[in-house]
């Protein structure tokens, strides 16, 4: 018996040793089945990658579209209010009465500063945005940036003629309609173009230093009595309004060179520059607070300077809280390395 046994297990009737396993089947049975499957798997998974591992813009359209949303909602706000309102006509108007208490030296310098504006603002944008666009050959951004450029100046002159004049509240004023300030959206523009175009880690410089710049026209444009409080902060409202989905776009044609590497990769992205747009909002906030009480009924009302420090305050707070929300959803946004 065990000689027949012997026979067969060396005739061609056996399979081979290396064929047989212990279910009787060929090793290599199912390998094209799991190797397809583990493909499966694999591409199932890049469609599904984390946000730091996607492209830039993906998975925050929405937050750009919240805040292009609040940018408005906050424009038509400061209107109803500084405009509409006896109580917001009161404090804007008395703000830019007491501007003149800081005339002579700083008034002149006021308006030597918005003077040169203009042609400042444009040669600025012209040389970094043309030295980004020649350099790294961002054309495409370029484009979308001086076009949102363009749009938000056009914007606020379109504002500015059909917002109605502001109505008879008992308060003296000028009943011409003056907001939002033409001066302040042309600095803020040019400030946003720069920063849109600029390289993520170059941002947090671009966002202080551009949210400073356009502050100063703000408050020199009040200090000249050219505009008051409200006129300025609708000027950065209608820059974010326009600018945010500008800059979304660049970030989604740009994704190759939108990418965010963290705080500390380089200088200009130091978490220095946002301490110092905080402190900027503190000192501001705290300012603006402490000058509206000492103007509450009951309270002492000497002081013929408390609406003017709470009216540029409202401008501090308005250029700085754009510049820090501004580096943060961008930041957000890029592509992570």
């Amino acid at each position: 018996m065990s000689t027949v046994t012997g026979m067969l297990q060396g005739s061609h009737f056996a399979p081979p040793r290396s064929e047989r396993t212990h279910t009787g089947l060929p090793e290599n049975c199912g390998t094209l089945d799991r190797m397809s499957s583990q493909q499966f798997r694999t591409s199932g998974r890049s469609s599904k990658r984390p946000l730091q591992q996607r492209d830039a813009g993906i998975g925050t359209g929405f937050l750009f579209i919240l805040a292009t949303i609040a940018s408005v909602v906050g424009l038509a706000a400061t209107y109803y209010f500084f405009v509409r309102t006896t109580m917001g006509q009161f404090i804007d108007e008395s703000a830019l009465v007491e501007a003149t208490v800081l005339g002579g030296t700083a008034g002149r310098a006021s308006t030597e500063f918005l003077d040169m504006l203009p042609m400042m603002s444009l040669a600025i944008a012209a040389i970094m945005v043309l030295f980004v666009t020649i350099a790294r050959r961002r054309w495409r951004a370029a484009g979308i940036a001086v076009a949102a450029c363009i749009a938000a100046n056009a914007a606020t002159q379109i504002l500015k003629f059909i917002i109605p004049d502001r109505p008879d509240r008992g308060v003296q004023t000028l009943e011409l309609n003056s907001l939002p300030s033409g001066h302040t959206t042309l600095a803020a523009s040019a400030a946003a173009a720069v920063f849109l175009m600029v390289s993520p880690r170059w941002r947090p410089l671009a966002g202080f230093l551009g949210s400073t710049f356009a502050v100063a026209t703000g408050v020199s444009t009040l200090i000249n009595q050219w505009h008051r409080p409200a006129d300025v902060v609708a000027a950065f409202l209608v820059v974010g309004a326009v600018m945010l989905p500008a800059g979304w776009l660049i970030l989604r044609t740009g994704t190759s060179w939108n990418v965010w590497k963290g705080y500390g990769e380089h200088w200009a992205a130091s978490r220095l520059w946002v301490w110092l747009t905080v402190t900027a909002l503190v000192v501001a906030g705290s300012v603006a607070g402490y000058s509206l009480l000492q103007v509450m009924p009951g309270l002492s009302t000497d002081s013929t300077i408390d609406y003017f420090w709470a009216g540029t305050a409202f401008i501090v707070v308005a250029g700085y809280l754009s510049a820090l929300g501004g580096t943060w959803l961008f930041g957000l946004a890029a592509r992570k390395n």
